[in-house]
């Protein structure tokens, strides 16, 4: 008798789609009385993120000296002195590597644009404080890792206006999403 009551309440619940009172999909949005809508100046303080094509980049400058110190105070600790000893993942090197059995997928061998480049740095490292760099902090690290990576000059300076200009040298080893609603930038 009880197997039979529980599965008779089983259709029930299926019967009724699974709903219970209060828990409609037609409830209007905050019906809850949970959260506020965001605001402008909230949406814009949390709207960072930077465009391949350099959409997005903060004013701001940085140069491969700058960037050396950056690295040893903010990013050494977890991807080594040069960025090739770890213990997490490996900065520099790795070229010509990716079509090998053995992969080092790295800044220099990997990335395919250096505005990507800045944009996960400046929001998510380091790994203990993301967003925590300065945009001269990001620009400058990020000058660090491309010299090192044998991608940039010692002097360059980078700027919104310099970093997308930098062709990586895995450019073109992506595909390109071909479906026709998906927004390029």
């Amino acid at each position: 008798m009880c197997r039979c009551l529980a599965t008779g309440l089983v259709l029930v619940v299926a019967a009724l789609g699974g709903t219970l009172p209060g828990s409609s999909a037609e409830e209007p949005p905050g019906a809850y009385g949970l959260g506020r809508p965001a605001s402008d100046a909230e949406i814009r303080a949390w709207d960072i993120d930077v465009a391949p094509t350099g959409e997005g980049l903060p004013p701001g400058q940085g140069t491969v000296k700058q960037g050396a110190q950056v690295y040893v105070l903010k990013c050494a600790a977890c991807h080594g002195a040069t960025g090739r000893e770890g213990p997490q993942d490996r900065l520099v090197g790795g070229r010509n590597t990716l079509a090998s059995a053995h992969p080092v997928k790295t800044v220099g061998s990997y990335w395919p644009y250096a505005t990507t480049l800045y944009d996960y740095v400046r929001r998510a490292m380091p790994f203990d404080a993301p967003q925590s760099l300065s945009p001269d902090e990001v620009y400058s690290v990020v000058a660090w890792l491309l010299h090192q990576n044998g991608i940039v000059p010692e002097d360059v300076v980078l700027d919104a206006r310099t970093l997308p200009q930098i062709r990586m040298p895995n450019r073109d080893g992506f595909i390109q999403d071909p479906r026709p609603d998906v927004p390029r930038r």
